[in-house]
């Protein structure tokens, strides 16, 4: 049988064309990945500023970001979906191996703020529908933006992942319980409609996200890039939508909020840091502490405000956004340049957030 020569160098060309092709191909789809991870790296960093910038120009230009207002619950469930794909049954063994610091944490959580809220609604003689506003706020779970705090502040991860996650899912009767209890009788709804806006707004996308991870595992790993990018594009729509529709009120009595706001978020922070402190807690857990007491879900202020409250009531979470995104990353920063206890090994604690 003749074999032409000039046949086999043929193929061998094609084989290694295709060969070539195929690792442009390789690193092309490398490449983008990168790229995407270097936005969404970038646009978590800088949170804190996007937040801001976006809240500005809807108070300068409302009708900027109008266009988002009605679908804050849809996007809300975006962040919720975001951070469902990022959970696994591990980040729950903390309740089983530590429960000294989860109870510690969840207590706190739903302790400090709410208290602190109402006390400080008083000691500012704050109007009713901004008190009330200010204790929804403070009634809420954890903000979704704390696992990543914790993280650049050098913070014990695992126990914040788990710390947000558990006040999630305790808020659909928690929350209610809270706002019906300290904001007495200028609530006049129903605490059952509020349990399933937080139920259809938080834990459904949550667990939708809970299960494309458990199911489809490597359909997902795919897009865990752009999970943090989708996350805070979602967030600053929702500012910049509720901003802009009640852009006089928010001029009108936004300085008083501010330093309502402020001085709620401060003392969260700093009660939460003591009291990890006061249980014997290193230094490690005490960031988590401050940063989970301290952080809370503005946004789920906002959407259950929209559906339940006047507009005023809105306010107060709307500022809660903006205050404690960029409050926040200014702390984890701080504590991003300063060392842990010298006698202590954070990594032990520490797990890198996907």
């Amino acid at each position: 049988m003749d074999i032409d020569i000039s046949d086999i160098g043929l193929i061998q060309i094609e084989n290694t064309e295709n060969l070539e092709n195929n690792k442009m191909k390789l690193w092309g789809g490398i490449s983008k990945m990168s790229s995407l991870k270097k936005v969404s790296d970038v646009a978590s960093k800088y949170m804190a500023l996007i937040v801001l910038v976006v809240a500005g120009l809807s108070v300068l230009r409302p009708s900027t970001f109008l266009f988002a207002a009605p679908y804050t619950n849809q996007l809300l469930g975006v962040i919720m979906f975001c951070m469902g794909v990022t959970l696994k049954l591990e980040d729950f063994k903390l309740v089983l191996t530590r429960p000294k610091d989860v109870l510690c944490g969840s207590l706190a959580q739903y302790t400090v703020m709410p208290l602190l809220a109402y006390l400080v609604s008083k000691l500012l003689n704050l109007p009713t529908e901004f008190a009330v506003g200010l204790i929804l706020v403070g009634c809420c779970p954890g903000g979704q933006t704390s696992n990543v705090m914790a993280y650049i502040a050098k913070g014990d991860v695992a126990l914040s992942v788990t710390l947000t996650s558990l006040s999630t899912v305790l808020a659909p009767l928690v929350t209610p319980a809270l706002v019906l209890l300290l904001g007495g009788e200028s609530v006049n709804v129903s605490m059952s409609a509020i349990c399933m806006s937080i139920v259809n707004v938080i834990l459904v996308p949550i667990l939708l996200g809970f299960l494309c991870n458990k199911f489809f595992s490597k359909a997902v790993e795919k897009g865990l890039d752009g999970l943090p990018l989708l996350s805070v594009v979602a967030l600053s729509l929702i500012i910049g939508g509720i901003v802009g529709k009640n852009s006089q009120l928010f001029m009108s009595s936004g300085l008083l909020l501010v330093v309502a706001v402020g001085i709620h978020n401060m003392f969260g922070y700093l009660v939460g840091y003591l009291i990890a402190k006061a249980v014997g807690m290193e230094e490690a857990k005490r960031r988590t502490m401050s940063i989970e007491v301290g952080l809370q879900s503005g946004a789920l202020a906002t959407s259950l405000a929209t559906q339940y409250f006047s507009p005023m009531t809105v306010i107060p979470g709307i500022v809660a956004s903006v205050y404690h995104a960029i409050s926040g990353a200014l702390l984890s920063n701080y504590w991003s340049s300063k060392a842990l206890d010298k006698n202590k090994d954070s990594k032990e604690y520490n797990k890198v957030l996907v």
